[in-house]
């Protein structure tokens, strides 16, 4: 496998909404990074709907529905739709498939009458447990490579994951401030799973024809994120969380170098960082996405976003419609905006300003921002020679970056964390096997079913 050694622009200045230096086409007359920003709406159905394949289908139906009627009554000329799946539509792949292929004909109607350009993203659920099964051979894994075959077969045009490899560590360190036992959960094994994974997601989609898209973090990075949360917030240090995603980048990284073409997955706010060195086209969510949770970088991430998504929201009712036609055209004003900056040849006008009205409001956005996630990047592709290497290196950058800047505000305690989690970093072994043979003696006495074995260790 080639691992990433450069980055794939010459500096963060190049980097913009809309534009990646390797677009991709699919769908309906659809592509994404080719100089335009799309909408990427993610519903999901209510309780209860999910209770058989009939009632599933039939909530599906009318919640795509209503977004397509949306885009084509305001006159918005494109959107990606997520199936991001809940557990029935992995657990049962015929489910999976067969709305993808309800959806499929849904806008292939809808393109034919309209002109709209769409394209379908299927997100499959990574339900393995790894503190309790097999994660190569489990029941669980044949059944997740199943959804994929059948969402492929169903006509998806993009693939995607969010898995969850290494997650019995970082649950337990997340909480506990283990750096180390987060470069290893994330930066290792995580790494290492994806590898696996991807390999496979690769495969399938070359065989049905679809786009093999993105990979995120979501099941670790953003758990230290989300427990960061906002001012009020005290259960994780923001300053350890931002250390946490840019770990992660290098983890989400090994899905591209395995083949992954992108758009990348909304909810990976590593993207920016994934962007700067592969050059694959990035889906972010940011405050239209408040309908799942509460955001501190909400106008900074659609800074070099190529979808803009709003994470995730209930299909119900809603004043202005149901809520796949009320996000839907929220969205879609959101990257009218984008799209007429690029017309007006001011785009990087508006990048700037919404990456400086939120860049010092926290951790997570200062490091994102272009110019620093440039940076991480960097440092990660010029260690590639493991993936404890490039984890770490990229671990190393955040809190330098942080260290460094004194317009980005610390209180004593934020600080006192940063430092010492700097200084745990640097303490590390620089010998990958020597780093992964401490870990598994330390975190097999701890962690209750944790098993080196699901990772080939």
């Amino acid at each position: 496998m080639a691992r990433f050694t450069s980055m794939a622009y010459g500096s963060a200045d190049e980097m913009v909404f809309g534009t990646a230096k390797n677009p991709v086409k699919y769908g309906r007359d659809f592509e994404v990074g080719g100089g335009y920003v799309f909408p990427e709406l993610v519903v999901h159905p209510r309780p209860g709907s999910e209770e058989t394949k009939k009632s599933l289908l039939r909530e599906y139906e009318k919640a795509v529905s209503d977004a397509l009627e949306r885009c084509v009554t305001l006159g918005f000329p494109g959107i990606q739709i997520e199936l991001e799946h809940v557990y029935q539509m992995t657990r049962y792949p015929d489910w999976g498939g067969d709305i993808a292929a309800q959806t499929k004909k849904l806008m292939e109607d809808c393109y034919k009458k309209y002109g709209l350009k769409s394209a379908i993203r299927s997100t499959i659920a990574d339900y393995r447990k790894p503190d309790e099964e097999d994660m190569r051979q489990s029941d669980a894994m044949k059944t997740t490579l199943e959804a994929f075959e059948a969402c492929g077969a169903g006509g998806t045009d993009n693939l995607s994951i969010e898995s969850v490899g290494g997650k019995e560590i970082s649950d337990y360190t997340i909480v506990r401030q283990d750096i180390r036992g987060v470069l290893f959960g994330i930066g290792v094994l995580g790494s290492i799973d994806v590898e696996n994974l991807w390999k496979q997601v690769v495969a399938i989609a070359a065989k049905h024809g679809a786009t093999p898209g993105g990979e995120t973090d979501c099941a670790q990075a953003n758990v230290a994120m989300f427990m960061a949360g906002g001012y009020l917030d005290k259960s994780v240090p923001h300053t350890f969380a931002a250390i946490c995603r840019a770990i992660a980048a290098a983890r989400s990284l090994v899905a591209y170098e395995q083949g992954a073409k992108g758009p990348t997955k909304d909810c990976a706010y590593e993207d920016p960082i994934i962007k700067a060195i592969t050059g694959v086209p990035i889906a972010m969510e940011g405050k239209t996405c408040a309908c799942a949770h509460a955001d501190m970088l909400g106008n900074l991430v659609a800074s070099c976003c190529d979808l803009w998504s709003n994470e995730a929201v209930e299909y119900h009712d809603m004043f202005g419609g149901t809520s796949a036609a009320v996000f839907t055209e929220i969205l879609g004003y959101d990257v009218a905006l984008m799209n007429t900056a690029i017309q007006m040849g001011k785009a990087k006008d508006l990048r700037d300003m919404l990456v400086n009205s939120d860049k010092y409001r926290d951790t997570h956005g200062f490091i994102l921002a272009p110019v620093n996630a440039y940076e991480i990047g960097k440092a990660i592709v010029s260690k590639s020679d493991s993936y404890y290497a490039r984890a770490r290196a990229g671990g190393i950058k955040a809190a330098e970056l942080m260290r460094a800047d004194a317009n980005l505000q610390l209180s004593a305690f934020e600080r006192q964390v940063l430092d010492s989690t700097y200084d745990a970093l640097l303490s590390l072994p620089d010998n990958e096997q020597n780093f992964i043979d401490e870990c598994i003696n330390i975190y097999k006495k701890v962690v209750p079913g944790f098993k080196p074995s699901n990772y080939g260790l």
